[in-house]
């Protein structure tokens, strides 16, 4: 699934104020929720730098919120949209959040190898807000630019070692000397 739209950190949040009574659950695979009992542990923040294949700089910033399943279950210790908002609030007293980020919610238990998810569709369920979460993917940003993966548009591969430059030889011209220009042992010259 390749996703083009990501949810910017601004309107992430706009979608948690909508619904602050509401418990908030996020959903990681289909019929897969994140335990009840789970913890925010921490919110990062990542500005990203790169270049693609094609030699092009990319740079964007990522918002990403862990979240964490206690070994001990607590069934009774569900998260509400208001708690989630105020651990937001320390977060942002201390460290402003780019509010074009990109979201991403980072979670794994025994079932489920630790990854990056990107939040979807918000939906409310009863008395709870759901989160649906889509995997990360990998991309190609030169296709996506209307380019080709792996040839620049002179048809050279762009994903290779540039050929081996060899500077240019220069050419000496030779002069040749006369015997009154030259340096003899005793002559005082050097």
């Amino acid at each position: 699934m390749n996703k083009t739209d990501f949810i910017n950190w601004q309107s992430f949040k706009e979608e948690l104020l909508k619904n602050p009574e509401l418990h908030l659950q996020f959903q990681y695979a289909e019929g897969k929720l994140v335990d009840a009992s789970y913890h925010i542990t921490e919110i990062k923040q990542a500005p990203i730098v790169s270049v693609d294949c094609g030699g092009v700089m990319n740079t964007w910033t990522e918002i990403i919120v862990q979240l964490w399943e206690p070994q001990q279950r607590d069934s009774g210790r569900e998260m509400k949209v208001s708690k989630a908002l105020s651990i937001i609030a320390v977060v942002e007293k201390m460290l402003p959040l780019n509010p074009l980020g990109r979201v991403k919610i980072e979670f794994g238990n025994s079932q489920f190898d630790t990854r990056q998810l990107y939040p979807g569709e918000f939906t409310v369920s009863g008395d709870t807000l759901v989160v649906n979460l889509s995997p990360d993917f990998v991309q190609c940003k030169a296709i996506e630019r209307g380019g080709s993966c792996g040839t620049n548009d002179k048809g050279e591969e762009c994903c290779t070692p540039a050929a081996e430059i060899k500077p240019e030889k220069m050419k000496i011209e030779l002069v040749s000397l006369g015997a009154a220009n030259s340096c003899a042992p005793g002559s005082g010259c050097c």
